[in-house]
């Protein structure tokens, strides 16, 4: 087991499922990962404290505990990670994914924006170009071995499709730049002109 050790005063609460335990602040915990993770893990694993399905710490905690860490170690990247942290967010390939489009000139796509289709089914999609009807969406491993997800996932595709959404599905073995331009195409093809 690998410890660390922080002159930092962190907040404790009640360790989940543990009557009488203690554990560190999520947000106090992420705060001591700013001198050990680079600034995009640091980013993903700030989105995981906002994030879906439950977040683990709000935006004021966050900012209060990055306040408290000061200027110790991390702290300028702390900042910089603060400041491209987004809510709503899956998981941390989602976050890599939005990254990479926002860094290569694209719009910023709104994380697991709420859709609502023609029939009045309300989804969610990974990364969501709203103003251009165009939806990025990351199919990790489990998508292969869930039959049942699978199939809600076929049925969600084709109200999609039927609502007129342009669906990029990616995976983690497709290249960046084929991301990046499949995006694109799809966002010029919508209207979009950077």
């Amino acid at each position: 087991m690998i410890g660390r050790s922080t002159r930092l005063n962190p907040n404790l609460v009640a360790a989940p499922g543990v009557p009488g335990a203690f554990m560190t602040a999520p947000a106090d915990a992420w705060c001591e990962l700013a001198d050990v993770l680079s600034l995009d893990d640091l980013i993903a694993a700030g989105e995981r404290l906002l994030g879906l399905p439950r977040p683990l710490a709000t935006t004021d905690q966050i900012d209060a505990t990055i306040a408290r860490h000061g200027r110790r170690r991390g702290a300028t990247r702390l900042r910089l990670a603060r400041a491209e942290m987004r809510a709503n967010v899956y998981s941390r390939r989602e976050t890599f994914v939005r990254l990479m489009l926002v860094r290569a000139g694209l719009p910023e796509p709104e994380p697991n924006g709420l859709i609502v289709l023609r029939s009045g089914r309300r989804t969610r999609g990974d990364l969501v170009f709203r103003a251009y009807r165009v939806l990025v969406e990351y199919d990790g491993e489990q998508h292969l071995f869930d039959t049942a997800q699978w199939a809600t996932d076929v049925s969600r595709l084709n109200d999609l499709a039927e609502a007129d959404w342009r669906v990029i599905r990616i995976t983690k073995q497709i290249s960046r730049a084929e991301i990046v331009a499949r995006t694109e195409r799809a966002l010029r093809d919508r209207g979009w002109r950077g």
